[in-house]
Parts: structure tokens; sequence; C-alpha cells
């Protein structure tokens, strides 16, 4: 038996090689192979290896392209409405990390003859008594009558995490009958928070926004000159104890309470944490459990976690201020098919003085008298009437009660009217 090779052009990418074992007598006497020519080989062997190269790059051209258009379609199939997104601290509070109110009473002295008549408030007379009884000067028994000194209220915020010695600003706003507190000194004033405890001390050179002056019987005013602002007036003596580091677990208050905004904050938190540390509580509350990698360096969760983007959302409210005619609507508010008109009715009212003379055949006595004629008439105007299809948007809203040339103490009246029909679905807030 002999090995003979035999050549088969079977494959479009390549050149298949196979061997057979045939009988000696046919291959001497057989003619079972054929030399190809020169180079005639490595040529077809090329030019089927080139066919196959340009079929795999159209296949990937075809590949790319359909993988490309089944991407789009996942993105538009899946594709959510563009919601509202705000900062993580924008929209709510850690447990503990806040300010406390400072409050106190105190005198202002330095006063060019608008302080507090004394005869006439008893409060800041026993104060002066009490200061200057503090300073070694006895003053029991005698009138005083100064008019450059008020009597005080002083208030102020003491944010979180304040140190002992720092700064913080100061208000002062007046009690008595005191005029203006323009170019007065506030003396040193303890400031108390709602425990009692003494947390600041503020005193210095107030500072006011407005002025009040005149002569005569005409006196011109400008801001509120009874209230003073100190920058950096007071300085903190105590300080609020708070170990924000050692806590296991906080809750996240959010500033405007809702269910749905509730779970996308803890949404938001567990994805960038990869764990469940967060969960809803309710509306207005998320509980965080400090994961074991921010042991003992809460601090550095809550800096990571506080710029987070989360989506917000609200309850459809219009809020009416009635006093000074402003309407604030949410976009969620919609409108049901409803028609609205309106139209604005005009009443005229002339009257018109004639004098009627006695006649020449007038009886004796006859006087000339003097008759009013009145003349009435209603105007209605052109109504004009906008229909609002269901599902209106606020845009949309807006749009058509502008059209009927509708003004903002119309407006309110016309919304409503239409959540008396119950057209309206959106709750209303009026101030």
């Amino acid at each position: 038996m002999a090995q003979v090779l035999s050549i088969e052009h079977t494959s479009p990418k390549t050149l298949e090689v196979n061997y057979e074992l045939r009988d000696a007598e046919d291959f001497i006497h057989g003619v079972s192979y054929v030399m190809p020519k020169r180079f005639e080989l490595q040529e077809e062997v090329s030019q089927r290896q080139a066919d196959s190269m340009q079929g795999v790059e159209k296949k990937g051209v075809l590949f790319v392209l359909f993988m490309t258009l089944a991407t789009l379609a996942a993105i538009f199939s899946f594709s959510q409405p563009v919601r509202a997104e705000a900062r993580l601290k924008d929209i709510v509070e850690f447990e503990g990390v806040r300010d406390n109110l400072l409050m106190g009473y105190g005198l202002v002295v330095g006063l060019n003859g608008t302080g507090d008549k004394l005869k006439n408030n008893e409060f800041t007379s026993q104060s002066l008594i009490a200061f200057l009884e503090r300073q070694g000067v006895n003053t029991r028994g005698t009138e005083l009558k100064s008019k450059n000194i008020a009597a005080v209220t002083v208030t102020a915020t003491l944010p979180p995490f304040s140190r002992s010695g720092s700064r913080i600003n100061i208000s002062v706003s007046a009690m008595g009958d005191a005029k203006s507190l323009q170019g007065g000194t506030l003396l040193a004033t303890a400031l108390y928070g709602a425990d009692g405890e003494v947390y600041a001390v503020a005193q210095g050179q107030l500072s006011i926004a407005g002025f009040e002056a005149g002569g005569g019987g005409t006196t011109i005013t400008k801001g509120v000159p009874t209230n003073a602002f100190i920058a950096s007036g007071g300085i903190i003596e105590k300080e609020v104890p708070f170990a924000l580091n050692k806590m296991a677990s906080l809750n996240i208050s959010l500033r405007n309470p809702d269910i749905s905004t509730a779970k996308y904050v803890s949404d938001a938190i567990n994805k960038h944490l990869g764990v469940d540390a967060a969960k809803m509580v309710d509306p207005g509350t998320v509980r965080l459990q400090v994961p074991i990698d921010y042991k003992d360096n809460t601090s550095k969760l809550l800096a990571e976690i506080e710029r987070l983007s989360v989506q917000t959302d609200q309850v459809a409210k219009v809020v009416i201020d009635e006093a000074s005619g402003t309407v604030v609507m949410g976009e969620n508010v919609k409108i049901d098919t409803v028609a609205v008109a309106q139209g604005n009715l005009i009443v005229k009212v002339e009257e018109t003085q004639q004098v009627s003379q006695p006649g020449a055949f007038a009886p004796p006595g006859a006087e000339t008298v003097t008759t009013t004629t009145t003349k009435v008439t209603a105007d209605e105007g052109k109504a004009k009437i906008a229909m609002l299809q269901k599902g209106t948007t606020l845009r949309e809203l807006v749009a058509g009660l502008n059209a009927l040339g509708v003004g903002p103490r119309d407006l309110i009246s016309i919304l409503q009217t239409i959540k008396t029909s119950g057209a309206l679905q959106a709750e209303i807030l009026t101030k």
C-alpha cells in the first residue's frame, strides 16, 4: 500500500490536505493527481483567503450595526421621563447635625436720644438699676431720665460642631419704645440655650440697615431702625457635646417628607455603598446603619453620601397667598377636561344736573329748581372660553389662562372653582 497526497479545494478559508491510502497499481496506471502549474496553487489559496476575509468583514459590519440598533432600541424602550434631581445634602438633614437657637436679654447704650422712655418702660429702668449696682453704683430712690438706653432681645444661631472661642453673628431687636438703635453699643449679654445653659456671650457695636429722619410734622423712615446686627459679635463659651464618629446608626430626615423621595434616597445610598445599609422608615425618615468599613468614621460616610444625586418627587400642590395675590403651582398639577369662561362686568352710573325754570304762565310762587338725571349702563365685555383637555400640564394651564387675559386675582378664583368642580388634581393651600 502506498501513501498518496491528495489536495482538494473544499474550504473557503483554507486549503485542506488529506492523506489517503490507495492501491499502488491504481496510483501508477491511473490519473489520480495532477500537479498544478507554478504559483497557481499559491494564487488560488491567496484569492480564497481574500474572499474569506471580505466575507468576515461584511459580517462584522452587519453585526456591529445590529448591536447598535439593538442597544438604541433597548435604551428607548426602557427610558424613563426626566425627573428632578438634587444633592442629598440639599433635601435632608442628618440626625444630630443641626443648629441650636440661643437667646438673651440685654441693654444697648450710647443712643442719641432715641432710646426707651424710662417712665414708660419699667423693665428698662430696672435693668439699668441692676447693671449700675453690679458696677458698684447705687441708684435706688433716684429718678432716672436717660433717653440713650434701650432694652433689647439678643438672638443667635449656634452652628453644629462649634468650638469654644469661635464667633457667631448676633441679631438685636428693641423691646420698648425706642425709635432707633443706630449708633448704639450692646453691653455684654449672656445667650442661653433651650436647656437654660449659657453657650455664648454677645457684645459690640450695632449696625442697622435703616434710618429715621424728620422735622416738624414730617418723618421719613427706611427699613426697620429698631433691628440691628453685629457681625461675629458673639463668642462661644460652651460646646454642644456630640460624638458623630461613634454612632453605629443614624436617622436621615427629609425636609419635605415624601414616600417616593424617601425610597429614592435609600436606593441611592445602598447602590453607592454596595450593601443594604439604608432603609425607609416612613415618608420623612430613612434609617442608616453604618457599615463595618466606616466604623468609628461616620463623618467620612456622610461626606461621601451627601453628594449623591437623588430623584425628588412631591405631591401636586397649588399655594395661594390671598394677601399678595401670589399663586405658586407645582409641575405635577393636572387638570381634567374643563371649560373656563372669564368676562368682566362693567357697570357705569352717570348723573347729570339739569335746571328747571318756571314757565311763562306758571302759578305764583313757582321757583327754579335743580334736578338730577341718572343713567345706568352695564357692559359685560367680550367673554372668552378656553377648553382645557384631560391631563393638561402646568404649562398648558398657564398658557390657556393667559390667553383669556386672566390676572393673578382672577386666577385664584378660577383655580378654586376648578377645584370645587373636581377637575383640579392637586391640593390647594391658602395662606
